[in-house]
C-alpha cells in the first residue's frame, strides 16, 4: 500500500470516498505479492495494480459494488482451464482479495500506515471492513505494544496479535479468538524502507542513487571530500554525509536488508571500510573496481586480517556482467546483482531457465489463534 501514498494522501486531502481492494492471500504463482493494493475511487479513477492486468477489470467492477453498498466483499481469482473466458490468472496462481470502502473516518489509519517513518501493521476485520494500524517508531522499541493505536478500536487479543506480527514483521490473515466470537483479520506489516549506503560520490554513484530509489532503498551517500559531498550533486539521495566511509559505518545502524556499495575505488577508501562492511550482518557488499583493482585489494583485506569467509561475502567488482558503460548502465548492473543476490536469483535469462517466475510459496492458510 504505501507503493500508493502520493496517490491515497491526494485523495484524502480531497475528501475522496474510495474503494481499497488488498491481496490478502496467495497461492502457487501469482505477479503481485500479499498485500498489494489497488484503489478506485468514486469518478472511477483507478490507481495501484493487483496482477498486471489478469484480473483488474474484475476487481475494478468489485470495487464499484463496494462504493455503492458500502459493504465489504471477499473474493478468490483463480486460474481456469475449462473457460478461457473466465476471469482469472494465467500465470495458474490464486489470489484472494478483500475489498472495503475508505471514508474520511477511515483515513488517519490509512495515513499511519503509509507514514514511512514509522514501522507499523494495518489490521482489517475482514468480516466488517474496520480497520486499525498500529504503529511504532522505526527502532521497534514500541513494538511490545507500546506504541500507538490509530483506527476504529479492536478486540485486545487482535491488537496482541497484531503487534506480534508487526514485531516479526509478518503479514497473513488470522481467526482471532476473542470475547464474543472469533474474528477473521488481515495484518499486513510495514517496515521502514531497507537502506542502501553508497560510499564514494562519483558519477556511478549519481545513477546508483536513481536505481536504489527504485528498488525502494532509502539511500545514503557518505564522502569524505568535501568537493564531492554536495547534496546538489546527488538530487535523489535521501541524505549525503560527509565522513570517512569506515568511520560513518562503525557509527551506523545497519540490519539484514542494508546494501553497502563501494565506489570509491581508493585503498585508502576502500580498505578500512569493506574491512568493517564484510564483518557485518547485512545483505550484500559490493564494490568498484577492475578485475586488477579487485586482486590487489583482496590481497590489502587478507592482509588486514580479513578472513577468506568474510571475502567470500564480496561482490567485486560489483555487478553483473551486462556489458554495458555508461554510469547508469553500470547502476542498472549493481541494482541487478543486488536483486539477485536478495531474491536468489540464478542471474540468467528467464528462457534460458525452467524455474517459476514467481515464487511459489505454497497457499497461505489462515492460522487460528486463542485469545488470552
Amino acid at each position: 500500500m504505501r507503493e500508493l501514498a502520493a496517490e491515497l494522501l491526494r485523495w484524502h486531502a480531497a475528501n475522496t470516498v474510495y474503494a481499497l481492494a488488498t491481496i490478502v492471500g496467495v497461492s502457487g504463482s501469482a505477479p503481485r505479492p500479499l498485500g498489494a493494493t489497488m484503489a478506485v475511487d468514486e469518478a472511477g479513477n483507478v490507481r495501484g495494480s493487483l496482477s498486471g492486468g489478469c484480473v483488474e477489470g474484475a476487481v475494478y467492477e468489485l470495487c464499484q459494488e463496494v462504493l455503492a453498498t458500502g459493504a465489504p466483499a471477499r473474493r478468490t481469482f483463480g486460474f481456469s482451464a475449462d473457460d478461457a473466458f473466465a476471469v482469472g490468472l494465467t500465470c495458474g496462481g490464486e489470489l484472494d482479495v478483500f475489498v472495503h470502502r475508505v471514508t474520511p473516518e477511515s483515513y488517519p489509519a490509512i495515513e499511519a500506515a503509509l507514514d514511512i517513518e514509522h514501522a507499523a501493521a494495518i489490521v482489517r476485520d475482514l468480516d466488517t471492513g474496520a480497520i486499525t494500524t498500529l504503529r511504532s517508531r522505526v527502532d521497534m522499541e514500541a513494538a511490545d505494544g507500546a506504541g500507538e493505536i490509530v483506527g476504529v478500536a479492536m478486540d485486545s487479543a487482535v491488537v496482541r496479535v497484531g503487534w506480534a506480527m508487526l514485531e516479526s514483521g509478518g503479514s497473513g490473515v488470522r481467526v482471532v479468538g476473542c470475547a464474543d466470537r472469533e474474528r477473521t483479520v488481515f495484518v499486513d506489516s510495514f517496515a521502514p524502507p531497507p537502506r542502501m549506503i553508497v560510499f564514494g560520490a562519483t558519477d556511478f554513484a549519481v545513477a546508483l542513487c536513481r536505481v536504489g530509489k527504485l528498488l525502494g532503498y532509502r539511500v545514503t551517500v557518505c564522502e569524505a571530500r568535501p568537493a564531492f559531498a554536495d547534496r546538489a550533486r546527488l538530487p535523489d539521495a535521501d541524505e549525503v554525509v560527509r565522513d570517512w566511509p569506515h568511520r560513518y559505518l562503525a557509527r551506523t545502524p545497519v540490519d539484514a536488508r542494508t546494501v553497502l556499495c563501494v565506489l570509491t575505488h581508493d585503498p585508502k577508501f576502500d580498505i578500512p571500510v569493506l574491512s568493517t562492511a564484510l564483518r557485518l550482518p547485512v545483505a550484500y557488499v559490493g564494490a568498484m573496481g577492475s578485475r586488477r583493482a579487485d586482486r590487489e585489494r583482496r590481497a590489502q583485506l587478507r592482509a588486514a586480517g580479513v578472513t577468506e569467509s568474510e571475502l567470500a561475502l564480496l561482490h567485486s567488482p560489483i555487478g553483473l556482467e551486462l556489458g554495458g558503460q555508461t554510469p547508469e548502465e553500470t547502476a542498472v548492473a549493481i541494482g541487478a546483482e543486488i536483486v539477485a543476490v536478495r531474491r536468489g536469483g540464478s542471474a540468467r535469462p528467464l528462457s534460458a531457465t525452467e524455474r517459476p517466475i514467481h515464487p511459489e510459496d505454497g497457499p497461505h492458510a489462515p492460522r487460528r489463534l486463542a485469545a488470552g
